[in-house]
């Protein structure tokens, strides 16, 4: 059905995970003459999309506020406008729904009610996170037509068996060949990148604690965040940053932090979030990077230890130290590590994802 018309739907457009996936599918599929139209929020990622010329494009503002009741809020409204929006779509018959990650529950029920095909693409572990993600997980395994996983991992969780597929992330071609992996020469710079949020579940805190602890070599922190929410980040928490740490804001290219660095960590910590997927280590081990990730989840899935990186978890900081002591102090283990990392990268195709997305939306 070269001729379905996908509708796609995405609550916060900011650079990180998700968005920036579903900015690769989108591009794909449009490579391939699909007609798109697009429902978000502005400033991230997804306005890469904008100036081309075969997609629709509706916005709204929209953002996250400290206070949860005022984000309970603004969400609850977003749902209402996109439920409503939806209905637009009542008389095509072509259109299928295609939900990015749980959150815009109000579009998928439209869909639903209208008897629309409704595709999620589930990017994120409900089971892992309150009571609300568990509650909008059971609407997605009642509304969806079909169920994109992003890992035999998060798969696991879901009660549904029928209609659920797993499509791995991949990192798009045109980032991978901006990448300029180079062993040797990054081991020799004895550099630490993290790249995440200020979430204290993301473990900035023990980052910067590494970083303290480690004074003969340099750290990175990439923040998917403002300068300004950063220093009261700093500010709240009493933290006095030092020399050999340097905290950035929010950024729209990573790739120069990538062919700088030596080694990437995930420190999420998995007693209260598990990675579904982990889409910087597979970015780190395109760049021919070792990484260290947590020792559940899909991101786990990811690594072998002693192969293309290891698997700590946060909670064991001092061994997570002496780990990265020893990777950037063994330049024979540092070469393995580097290119089994690299090669295993290559599993991971832009095209086959975004051909098999294809095909489930086709086939609805």
């Amino acid at each position: 059905m070269n001729d379905r018309h996908i509708v796609c739907f995405h609550l916060f457009n900011d650079f990180s995970g998700s968005p920036k996936v579903l900015n690769m599918v989108l591009k794909g599929l449009l490579g391939k003459g699909k007609k798109v139209e697009l429902v978000t929020s502005k400033g991230g990622v997804l306005d890469e999309l904008n100036t081309h010329p075969g997609i629709k494009r509706y916005s709204y503002p929209y953002h996250f506020s400290a206070n949860p009741a005022v984000t309970m809020l603004r969400y609850t409204v977003i749902q209402l406008y996109t439920f409503f929006f939806a209905f637009r779509y009542l008389f095509r018959k072509d259109v299928v729904f295609y939900i990015n990650t749980l959150l815009p529950v109000g579009p998928a029920l439209a869909g639903r009610i209208m008897g629309k095909p409704v595709v999620y693409h589930y990017h994120e572990n409900a089971f892992a996170k309150g009571r609300f993600y568990k509650a909008l997980c059971r609407c997605m395994q009642t509304l969806a037509s079909e169920i994109i996983c992003v890992s035999d991992y998060q798969r696991l969780f879901l009660k549904r068996r029928d209609g659920v597929v797993v499509t791995p992330n991949a990192v798009s071609e045109v980032f991978v060949n901006r990448l300029i992996p180079a062993p040797k020469e990054a081991f020799e710079r004895k550099r630490v990148l993290m790249l995440g949020s200020l979430k204290l579940y993301k473990s900035p805190l023990e980052f910067i604690a590494l970083a303290q602890y480690l004074p003969q070599f340099a750290f990175e922190l990439v923040v998917n965040d403002t300068q300004e929410n950063i220093n009261h980040f700093l500010k709240e928490h009493k933290i006095n940053i030092s020399k050999n740490l340097t905290i950035y804001p929010r950024q729209n290219d990573v790739v120069p932090f990538y062919n700088q660095a030596s080694l990437v960590l995930n420190l999420s910590d998995k007693k209260q979030v598990v990675e579904t997927f982990g889409l910087t280590a597979l970015e780190a081990m395109s760049a021919g990077l070792p990484v260290i990730v947590p020792t559940e989840g899909g991101i786990a899935e990811m690594v072998v230890d002693g192969e293309n990186g290891y698997k700590i978890d946060v909670q064991n900081l001092n061994q997570i130290a002496e780990c990265i002591k020893t990777i950037l102090s063994d330049e024979t283990l540092y070469m393995e590590l580097a290119q089994n990392a690299l090669a295993y990268s290559k599993r991971f195709s832009e095209a086959k994802m975004v051909n098999s997305i294809e095909m489930i939306l086709n086939r609805k």
